[in-house]
Parts: structure tokens; C-alpha cells; sequence
């Protein structure tokens, strides 16, 4: 590999794992009533609609009335055991000509089919990389008794259609509903890339786009759907589109939604290479957008320690104005803020330190935090390190003191029988001792997780995307996914394997897959937001 020059003026303004991306290695493995207006874009080939959202939130009836999911969070956390999850299953750039499918899983331990993949969706089209999901109405709808929690989205992160999958007809075999061409989102507003989509009370459903069609950064922003999954426009003012797009998450009561930055299509769908990083491919910025107004209040620089925002949440307490983002590259845990001026700040709030290996294609090694959830009543923090091969639970019950008080290892690099070692500070090496599970060695690492409504079981997959999946962990592509539950102490904090749960997805019909998002029929601590 290539090296870079250094300079030992930014010593003091780069932490030693940013030091090492930046500059070492040139290759790592590597948003009820619409008005709309049109305005042209630059290059004159597509008008772009844009939306905006009535002030007004449904109106509340839930003394005498209720809609979808509950009233309250911790009305939530007393809400019925799962026993069914959602998952998306993925052949797209696996090198199998497969359609990626919906998949159900049996999470009821009284049940003779539990543990297993008990029905299959496949999408009617081949390419699509199905990512993350969310629902057509949940709990931010919950005054409004005519709305119904029935249709799950499922954009296509690669194809940039977007799928309406009914779950309502047989919660355990949802069929196929609609689906939103590309073309059509492209025409009307030139996004492409979906990403995260979230009910609005409004009836609406908003998916962030990470880009245009070309790939191209400078194109994302935020789409809106009707309730009939019709193209509205784009949600943001025409003129605020972020600098990068991801994830989002709004709390009305604070009349704020704050987006996330992971970088250009044209390079993360290419697999992950650091100079994109250098090349300012990949973002750093969190943007405060004024809601349901759609204007750009603020960007937030979260610099070199702050690198590929993913995830966001807001504490599930629609009063609080506060939250965390899981920085990937920098693996840091970032607390946002709104001061008392109304700007919003943010601090450095958990930190995973890089790990010195041998044998890997850099000397050290970050843990890269892909995914986190927060409890429904705020008390537990949980992230994951899908290269180190963690899940990590921190009490969060003062946000700005979070305590780490749960840990365990499901895999990862450095795990015992790889070739990739740890090294302590005095040179002598390790491995992590990671269980096997009914029999299966765990492969790859942590990526997306997904609690119960009690906070007792958190479910987890390992693939993240499949460039990524095949770059860093391609025994994951050659030998599919799985899935585990880990069992949660939630009053002194604790993290445990369940030894009887383990769903193979390499002995999918079609051959391995790559499992990623879980859903609930019910709704969950990362699908519903409460106004």
C-alpha cells in the first residue's frame, strides 16, 4: 500500500485513528396538505417537485379513540411479546440471480417453528439490494383512528424503487402491494439511492435519498410519498438539500429534524476505499432542518472524530431535545444538544478505541460503529462494532454521563481462529473467545440490531452491504447471514447469547443470503417516533 505524506502539524488536531485513515493508506479494503412548486433544476432536464407539510400534527383522540401503535413509549414497552420479525434478505451482489425477498421469522419460543424462516417474499425484480424498512403509520399517527399500521416499506438502497409489502392480510406470509419505479422518483424530483423512511403524522411517508441517479452526492435530499404511495416531491425547500444523506430522525415538539451524512453513491456502492475519504466523498456533517418547514437551520461540522455519521436517534421522549449519532469511521458515539439560543450542539459522548492487529491492511483497527438503538424508556444505549465484533450497553439514564455496563463478542476480526490478532500496549498478542452457537461458528460481525418492546431480547444480523459484506467479511457473502437474540439484564445492565436461538440464512432455498433490517408487525424503538 501506498503511503501518504504526513505532516506533524496536525498532530494535535486528528486522534491517532484518523491519523491512520487520512494519511497512511490510499485504499482501505476498501423527509396533510401539499403545495407544490416546481423549480428547474441547473441542467434543465427534470422539474423537481417540492413539498411541505401542514404545522398542524393529527389531532390527538386517543381518550376515546387510537390508531397505530401506542400512545406513549413506555405505553410501548408494555405492548405484547414479538413473535414474528421482519427481515431483509439480500442476493443482490451476492453473484446469485436471485430477487432479494422479504423474509419471516418465527420468534416464539413456544412455537415448533421458532428460530426459523417461516415464509419468503421474493420482489418482483432482480438488483434491487433491499436495506432498511419502515412503515406506512406508526405511533406518531396514534391519534388518528383511521390510520393503520399495514404496509411496510422497503426501499431498494441499489435499484432506488421502493416497495409497499402488505403485512396485514397474514401477519405471517405479507404479500406484495406496490411498488415505486425509480423513474418515476428520478422524473418528479431527481432523487434516487432511498434509504431510511419513517411515518409522518400527516398520513406521509418521507425516505431520505442519498443521491441522484448518476450517484452523485449533490443530488440527495428527502422524498415524500402519499399515503397511496404516490410521488408528492421532495420535502426539503428547494435550495436545503444536505451536503450528504442517510438517516433522519424528527421530534415536532422541538420542531427539528437532524439528518445524517454517509457519502456519495458513486463510491460506497463501489465498496469502501479511503481515498474517497480524502477525496471528500464521505461525510461529516450532521443538518438541523426546521420541521415540518424543511429548511436548512444549521450544519453541523463534526470533524475528524465525527466521520460517516449513520445512524441518529432522538431520546424517545418527544419533550427531550437531545439525542446520539454513531459515527462509523471514527467509532465515537456523538451527543447532540439544543442550547438555550435554539442552535444545536454537540459533544463527544463514547468513544471505541482502535485496536493495534497483525495481519490486517492497516495497523490498526476500528471498530466501526454501523448500528445502535436507544430503549424505549431511555435508559439503555446499545451500538454494535461490526470490524471489532461487540454489542456494547450503555446506561443512559444521565445522557450526558452514559456507563458502559454491558458487553459481549459475536464475532468479528480478531476473533479466535482468524488470522488478524490484537495486540496489547507491551506487544504480546490475543484473540477474542467468541461462542459457538447450536453448533455454528459466528461469523462476520454485529450490524443491525433490533429490540423488544420490553427491552429484554435484542435481535441481531451481521451483513451491512453487500460491497462491504464481500470487502471485509467474504465468508459472510460465500456462506450467508444469521441471526441472534441476546438476552438483556435491564436492571443492572448485561449482555448474553441465547444458545437456543440461531436462524441460518446459508440454508436459504436459494442458497446463502445476506440478512440486514428487522422489523416488527407491531412496531419498534427504531420505526415509531412519538409527537
Amino acid at each position: 500500500m501506498n503511503l501518504v505524506t504526513w505532516h506533524e502539524e496536525d498532530t494535535h488536531a486528528t486522534s491517532s485513528l484518523i491519523n491512520i485513515l487520512y494519511i497512511r493508506f490510499t485504499h482501505l479494503l476498501c423527509l396533510q396538505t401539499i403545495t407544490t412548486k416546481k423549480k428547474k433544476m441547473a441542467t434543465g432536464v427534470v422539474e423537481l417537485e417540492h413539498a411541505s407539510l401542514n404545522d398542524t400534527p393529527a389531532t390527538n383522540h386517543s381518550c376515546c379513540s387510537k390508531g397505530p401503535g401506542y400512545a406513549t413509549p413506555i405505553d410501548a414497552m408494555a405492548g405484547p411479546r414479538e413473535k414474528l420479525i421482519y427481515v431483509t434478505c439480500v442476493y443482490t451482489g451476492t453473484g446469485k440471480e436471485k430477487p432479494d425477498f422479504l423474509g419471516t421469522v418465527d420468534v416464539d419460543p413456544a412455537s415448533k417453528t421458532y428460530s426459523q424462516v417461516i415464509h419468503r417474499l421474493p420482489m418482483p425484480n432482480l438488483g434491487d439490494e433491499l436495506h432498511h424498512s419502515g412503515w406506512n403509520a406508526c405511533s406518531s399517527c396514534y391519534g388518528d383512528s383511521t390510520a393503520s399500521r399495514r404496509f411496510l416499506v422497503l426501499p431498494a438502497l441499489v435499484s432506488g424503487r421502493i416497495y409497499a409489502v402488505d403485512t396485514q392480510k397474514d401477519p405471517r406470509a405479507p404479500t406484495f402491494h406496490k411498488a415505486v419505479e425509480p423513474a418515476d422518483i428520478a422524473s418528479k424530483t431527481g432523487l434516487a439511492y432511498p434509504h431510511t423512511a419513517h411515518c409522518l403524522a400527516s398520513g406521509e411517508i418521507m425516505v431520505s435519498c442519498l443521491g441522484d441517479k448518476e450517484g452523485k452526492a449533490e443530488g440527495n435530499g428527502f422524498l415524500l410519498l402519499d399515503s397511496d404511495f404516490n410521488v408528492k416531491g421532495r420535502w426539503e425547500k428547494p435550495g436545503h438539500s444536505p451536503l450528504f444523506g442517510y438517516d433522519y430522525w424528527y421530534q415536532p415538539r422541538h420542531k427539528t429534524m437532524i439528518s445524517t451524512s454517509w457519502g456519495a453513491p458513486s463510491a460506497f456502492t463501489q465498496g469502501f476505499n479511503l481515498q474517497h475519504v480524502a477525496d471528500g466523498l464521505y461525510g461529516r456533517h450532521l443538518h438541523v432542518y426546521s420541521w415540518p418547514d424543511g429548511e436548512l437551520k444549521q450544519k453541523i461540522d463534526l470533524g475528524p472524530n465525527g466521520l460517516l455519521p449513520l445512524e441518529i436517534r432522538f431520546l424517545h421522549d418527544p419533550t427531550k431535545d437531545t439525542g446520539f449519532v454513531g459515527c462509523a469511521l471514527s467509532s465515537n458515539m456523538v451527543r447532540f444538544f439544543k442550547n438555550t439560543d435554539g442552535s444545536w450542539s454537540h459533544e463527544i459522548a463514547m468513544s471505541v478505541k482502535p485496536v493495534k492487529v497483525q495481519n490486517w491492511i492497516l495497523p490498526e483497527m476500528p471498530g466501526l460503529i454501523t448500528d445502535f438503538l436507544i430503549s424505549l424508556d431511555d435508559r439503555f444505549l446499545y451500538f454494535v462494532n461490526w470490524l471489532h465484533g461487540d454489542i456494547r450497553q450503555y446506561d443512559i439514564a444521565d445522557p450526558t454521563n452514559p456507563v458502559l455496563v454491558g458487553q459481549v463478542w459475536v464475532g468479528g476480526l480478531f476473533q479466535k481462529g482468524s488470522p488478524v490478532v490484537a495486540e496489547n500496549e507491551d506487544g504480546t498478542t490475543y484473540q477474542v473467545d467468541v461462542p459457538q452457537v447450536k453448533g455454528h461458528r459466528l461469523i462476520g460481525g454485529p450490524q443491525m440490531i433490533q429490540l423488544s418492546l420490553d427491552g429484554k431480547r435484542l435481535y441481531v444480523t451481521n451483513s451491512l452491504f453487500s460491497k462491504w459484506d464481500k470487502q471485509f467479511y467474504p465468508e459472510v457473502v460465500e456462506k450467508g447471514s444469521h441471526m441472534l437474540q441476546i438476552d438483556v439484564n435491564t436492571e443492572k445492565g448485561g449482555l448474553s447469547i441465547n444458545p437456543d436461538f440461531y436462524v441460518d440464512f446459508g440454508a436459504e432455498p436459494d442458497g446463502p443470503c445476506l440478512a440486514h433490517e428487522m422489523r416488527y408487525p407491531g412496531g419498534d424503538c427504531t420505526s415509531d417516533i412519538w409527537i
